[in-house]
C-alpha cells in the first residue's frame, strides 16, 4: 500500500523521467440532480427533491474539493453525467468546466469508455471518482496522483466492498467487465483481475459512501466540520429584482461556481418573466413590496448564511467570488467588503469613470451601488438591515458600517450592466451619481431625491 503524501503547497509540474511534461487528468462521474431520478433509496426518506437536493450539494462539495487541488497542480478537470443534457449541467456547474454524457452500458462499460477516451486524447495520467463520497479531500486526490508515479493502478476501498475512486497510467478494459457492480465484491474482484494483468497497485485510505438513509449522519458530520473549520463558510446572496428577466440568467449563473452558497431572489412585483426566470434556476423566490431596500431585509430574513451578500439584478460576480469574500471577512477588523466596479460596454468614458469609483470604494472605504456589498449577518441584523428609505440606502449602510471598523474592495470587478450609461451617457449619469450623494450629505429628503433620480433616468 502506497500512503498519502502531503498535500503540495504551491503550483508543481509534473514530468516523465524522460523530462518530458505528464498530462494528468480527473474524471468526475456525476448525475443531473432531477427529482426522482437521482438517490433513488434516499427518496423514501428525504423525498424525490430532497434527494435530488442532495445529489445537487454532495456534487458540488466534490467539486469545490477538485477546484482546490487543481490550484496546486496541472490537472484538466472533466465532469462525465447521466441525465439532464450538456446545456443543463453548464448551467449547474458552471461554463469552465468539460462536459461529457457518460453514455450507454452499465456502470464498468460506461467507464471503460471514459478512460479509452482520454488517454486516446492524450492523457499519461488518469483518476476517475463518484460524487457519493465526501471524505474526498484535495490531499487523497494528491496522493492518488503521485502513487500513479510509482504503480500502474490506484484504488480507493469504500467499506461496502466497492472503490470510490480509480487511477490508472493506461486503458485495461478488463478491469471492468464482469464485475458485480453495487455489490461488497468489487473491489476484491478488481485487484483479483489487476493481479492477472500483473499490474502494481496502490490503495488509498478506506472511505464511507453517502447512498441510504443509515448514511447520512456521515455526510453531516463532513458538513459539519466544514463548517467548524470554516465559520463563514455559507453565503447568503440576495438580489432584489423588478423586471429584471433579461439580465437575471446571467447574473445567476456567476453564482453557481461557488462553495456553500444560497441565492435568494426578491421580487418587487415584476411584470415580465423574472420570477418564472429566477424559479427555472432553482432558486428561492420571496415575493416583496417594491422598493430595494426592504426587498433586501426581506432577503436577509429568510436567509441562513453567516455572510449576506447583495447583489443587483444587472450585475454579474466574478469567477471564485466566494472565496474573496472568506478571505476578505477572515482579516481581522474588517466588518464589510465589496467588490470592484467594471460596466459592461465600450462606451468612451466608462473606463475612466470606474477608476474615479474603484479609487473612492478602496482608498475612503465607501462602495455602494452595483458593487455588491457584503458583510456578516449578525452584524447586519444588530444595525436593523438597510434604513427604511427610497433611495440612499446603501450608502447609508455603508456610512454607518465606517463607524464599526474596515471595509474592503475585493481586488477583482463584479461587471454590471451598462443600460443606465448608454441611456443617459456618460457624464450625465456620473454627475447624477455623483449630485445625490452630496445633496443627501447636505441635508436634502431622500423621497425628493428618489423622484428626481428616477426623473433624470425616465
Amino acid at each position: 500500500m502506497i500512503p498519502l503524501v502531503n498535500f503540495l503547497e504551491g503550483f508543481h509540474p509534473h514530468y516523465s523521467s524522460r523530462g518530458n511534461p505528464v498530462r494528468e487528468g480527473l474524471i468526475i462521474f456525476t448525475r443531473y440532480p432531477q427529482p426522482g431520478k437521482t438517490k433513488t433509496r434516499l427518496i423514501p426518506l428525504l423525498g424525490p427533491h430532497g434527494a435530488a437536493g442532495l445529489q445537487r450539494r454532495m456534487t458540488e462539495h466534490l467539486l469545490a474539493q477538485a477546484r482546490e487541488f487543481q490550484k496546486h497542480r496541472s490537472v484538466s478537470l472533466e465532469v462525465r453525467y447521466e441525465g439532464g443534457n450538456t446545456h443543463l449541467m453548464k448551467k449547474w456547474l458552471g461554463t469552465d468546466l468539460s462536459f461529457r454524457p457518460q453514455g450507454s452500458g452499465d456502470l464498468g462499460q460506461r467507464m471503460a469508455r471514459a478512460f479509452r477516451e482520454a488517454f486516446h486524447g492524450g492523457m499519461d495520467r488518469l483518476v476517475l471518482v463518484g460524487t457519493d463520497i465526501p471524505g474526498i479531500t484535495p490531499g487523497l486526490l494528491s496522493g492518488a496522483f503521485e502513487a500513479l508515479a510509482q504503480v500502474d493502478m490506484v484504488l480507493g476501498p469504500a467499506l461496502d466492498g466497492g472503490y470510490y475512486l480509480i487511477g490508472l497510467r493506461h486503458a485495461f478494459p478488463q478491469l471492468f467487465v464482469g464485475m458485480p457492480w453495487g455489490t461488497e465484491g468489487v473491489l476484491e474482484r478488481t485487484r483479483h483481475v489487476a493481479d492477472g494483468l500483473g499490474l502494481s497497485v496502490a490503495l488509498l485510505e478506506t472511505l464511507d459512501d453517502v447512498d441510504r438513509p443509515e448514511d447520512l449522519p456521515f455526510w453531516e458530520k463532513i458538513i459539519r466540520h466544514n463548517h467548524e473549520a470554516h465559520p463563514l463558510a455559507r453565503i447568503s446572496i440576495i438580489i432584489p429584482t423588478l423586471n429584471e428577466g433579461t439580465n437575471l440568467p446571467a447574473t445567476l449563473a456567476s453564482t453557481r461556481n461557488a462553495v456553500d452558497v444560497e441565492v435568494i431572489v426578491v421580487d418587487g412585483g415584476s411584470s415580465d418573466e423574472t420570477v418564472q426566470v429566477a424559479r427555472s434556476w432553482g432558486t428561492e423566490v420571496v415575493a416583496s413590496a417594491p422598493g430595494r431596500a426592504g426587498q433586501m431585509n426581506a432577503g436577509a430574513a429568510r436567509a441562513t448564511g453567516e455572510v449576506l451578500l447583495f447583489l443587483h439584478g444587472d450585475t454579474r460576480l466574478p469567477r471564485m467570488f466566494d472565496h474573496h469574500v472568506r478571505k476578505i471577512m477572515a482579516r481581522p477588523g474588517v466588518v464589510a467588503g465589496a467588490f470592484q466596479l467594471r460596466v459592461d460596454g465600450d462606451l468612451p468614458g466608462l473606463r475612466t469613470m470606474e477608476r474615479l469609483v474603484n479609487f473612492r470604494s478602496r482608498r475612503l472605504q465607501f462602495p455602494y451601488g452595483d458593487q455588491a456589498i457584503f458583510l456578516r449577518a449578525n452584524l447586519f441584523r444588530e444595525m436593523d438591515g438597510f434604513p427604511d428609505m427610497p433611495i440612499m440606502e446603501d450608502f447609508e449602510l455603508v456610512r454607518r458600517l465606517r463607524r464599526r471598523g474596515r471595509i474592503v474592495t475585493a481586488p477583482v470587478p463584479v461587471l454590471t450592466s451598462g443600460r443606465r450609461w448608454e441611456n443617459l451617457g456618460i457624464v450625465r449619469t456620473t454627475l447624477v451619481n455623483y449630485a445625490i450623494p452630496l445633496a443627501y450629505y447636505m441635508g436634502a429628503p431622500p423621497s425628493q431625491l428618489a423622484r428626481w433620480y428616477h426623473g433624470k433616468r425616465g
